[in-house]
C-alpha cells in the first residue's frame, strides 16, 4: 500500500477515529505543529554531543507522538488515543530543577546562536510554543483538550531552553544578552 492515497488532494485529512476535517482545521494545525516540534527536536538530537540531552529528548520525542496522537484523535469516536499523564508533566518538571542546580547555568535572557546545538534548541523551543499557542486556540474553541497536553508543552518549552543553556555552559560559552554594565533583576530588561 502506498502512502500517496490521494485523499487529501482536494484539502482535506483524516483524524484518528475516520473524521474528514479541512487541513485548514485548528487540530491539524495544532497536532502538526507538534509534528514540527518533533521533527525539529530529531535535528536537534542529531547534533547534540551531550548523552544525557540525547537520551531526554529521544525520551521527550516519543511522549509527543503521544501527544500528537491524542491531538489527532476526533472527540467522541471511539479510539482510545494514548494519553499524556500527569507523571509526563511532573518528569519534565523535574528535569527542570535537575538543570537549574547546575553550577553556572544561566538564569536569565540569552542570545541564540553561540553555539549550534544550543541553537538548534532554541529553535525547538520556538516550535514548542507555536504549538502550545495552537493548542491554546483549539481550546479555546470549545473543543474538548486534555489539559495535561497544554501543560506538557507549557513546560517543554522550559527544558529546551535549559538544555540550551546547559549545553553552552559545558562548552564554555557565554550566551547572556545583558552584560556587567545592565545589571538588574532576573529577567528585567538587557538593554
Amino acid at each position: 500500500m502506498s502512502i500517496a492515497t490521494k485523499h487529501g488532494d482536494g484539502g482535506q485529512t483524516g483524524l484518528a477515529g475516520g473524521v474528514r476535517v479541512s487541513k485548514a482545521d485548528l487540530r491539524v494545525e495544532a497536532y502538526g505543529a507538534v509534528d514540527e516540534l518533533n521533527s525539529t527536536l530529531g535535528f536537534a538530537r542529531s547534533i547534540c554531543q551531550n548523552a544525557d540531552i540525547v537520551a531526554w529528548t529521544e525520551s521527550i520525542q516519543k511522549t509527543l507522538f503521544r501527544l500528537g496522537s491524542l491531538l489527532a484523535t476526533a472527540p467522541g469516536t471511539t479510539k482510545n488515543p494514548p494519553a499524556v499523564t500527569v507523571e509526563d508533566v511532573e518528569q519534565l518538571t523535574t528535569l527542570v530543577h535537575t538543570i537549574e542546580a547546575t553550577e553556572g547555568i544561566l538564569s536569565d535572557w540569552s542570545l541564540p546562536g553561540a553555539h549550534t546545538g544550543a541553537a538548534a534548541f532554541e529553535i525547538a523551543r520556538t516550535v514548542c510554543r507555536r504549538a502550545e499557542r495552537n493548542v491554546v486556540r483549539l481550546a479555546e474553541t470549545g473543543a474538548p483538550v486534555d489539559p495535561q497536553v497544554l501543560a506538557y508543552l507549557n513546560r517543554l518549552s522550559d527544558v529546551l531552553w535549559l538544555f540550551g543553556r546547559l549545553l553552552e555552559l559545558q562548552a564554555g560559552v557565554d550566551s547572556r544578552l545583558r552584560d556587567d554594565q545592565h545589571a538588574g533583576a532576573r529577567w528585567s530588561r538587557a538593554w
